[in-house]
């Protein structure tokens, strides 16, 4: 009995729940392309996307990833497939999505936060806001640079915002074009997600951690007391580490400023340990394995890089 809850809890009932998001976000995003309106969703985005050389495709999707991450990177992958957009636009893209993602796990992370660490929070999270807008920002800056201005000739901004499409028209299509991409998509994320399961339960990770954990030793700059919040936040989750952050706080054994350092180092080591456990199995069915490997570690290492110099900037800014 106790195999099988495990099995439920640990495996069947999240693969579910991931499966059915994945779905109804495959829906979403075939949906609004079959209505024609990328166009007008994209005009959401329309500046930025603009100033990046970035297309409407990636707009909507820029858009979209406000409401649902998983409708986002379909779109994407829909329009990359299609070879209406290429490889260098679809990581900038990707990347791009980065801040609306972050809007969806703002609310969560700043009710954890709060009761934990009070006043402290308002801290950490806006600064873990600021490098979520400063790597935006970096994508545009390197997009105007590497991708080349969008035209007439392109694609995506051919769409004519005009045009209607009966529903039951577009339903039709949207079905078809499910029915097709959900069986690429589970034949990937459901072996990958059984066996990132499986890998987890052999300890792997745990081991991987503990190999990470041992060199934090070296973090000279780092207050002693404040590694176990790092430790934790690498090992379980950020909850955890805040958690720790705020027994601390409350018993005077670290200032609010050891707190917050802590927290950011902690956040930039544990992000890609947790997107091999969470992100990859759905991206792996979204786009291909090989690709999706790719998307992650553009993600996290231009994410990293935001969220080092923001680290950076408050160590050098608190020290004074």
């Amino acid at each position: 009995m106790e195999f099988l809850d495990m099995i439920w809890s640990g495996l069947a009932w999240p693969l579910a729940r991931l499966i059915f998001f994945v779905s109804l976000g495959l829906l979403v995003a075939n949906l609004i392309e079959s209505l024609n309106w990328t166009h007008g969703v994209a005009k959401l985005a329309s500046p930025l996307v603009r100033l990046g050389h970035l297309s409407d495709t990636a707009g909507a999707s820029f858009s979209l990833a406000f409401f649902s991450g998983v409708s986002a990177n379909t779109m994407l992958a829909e329009a990359f497939d299609q070879g209406n957009m290429s490889k260098k636009e679809l990581i900038f893209s990707n990347i791009f999505n980065s801040l609306p993602t972050y809007f969806l796990h703002l609310p969560t992370m700043f009710f954890i936060a709060v009761p934990l660490i009070k006043g402290t929070a308002f801290i950490y999270v806006g600064l873990t806001l600021f490098a979520a807008f400063l790597l935006t920002f970096i994508i545009i800056f390197v997009g105007r640079i590497f991708l080349p201005t969008k035209d007439k000739s392109c694609v995506t901004c051919q769409l004519d915002e005009e045009k209607t499409v009966g529903f039951q028209q577009a339903l039709t299509k949207t079905w078809e074009r499910f029915r097709r991409r959900i069986k690429r998509i589970l034949s990937f994320t459901v072996p990958i997600y059984i066996m990132v399961f499986i890998l987890n339960r052999l300890g792997m990770f745990d081991i991987l951690e503990t190999i990470m954990s041992r060199h934090l030793s070296l973090l000279s700059w780092l207050h002693p007391s404040s590694l176990g919040i790092v430790i934790l936040q690498l090992t379980a989750e950020l909850s955890a580490g805040l958690a720790a952050a705020g027994a601390l706080l409350d018993g005077g054994s670290l200032p609010a400023r050891e707190v917050v350092l802590a927290l950011l180092f902690g956040n930039v080591i544990s992000s890609p340990m947790r997107a091999v456990r969470h992100q990859f199995p759905y991206y792996a069915g979204i786009f291909n394995p090989r690709l999706a490997a790719e998307l992650i570690i553009y993600n996290q290492s231009f994410r990293a890089v935001s969220m080092i110099f923001v680290t950076l900037g408050y160590y050098i800014i608190s020290s004074g």
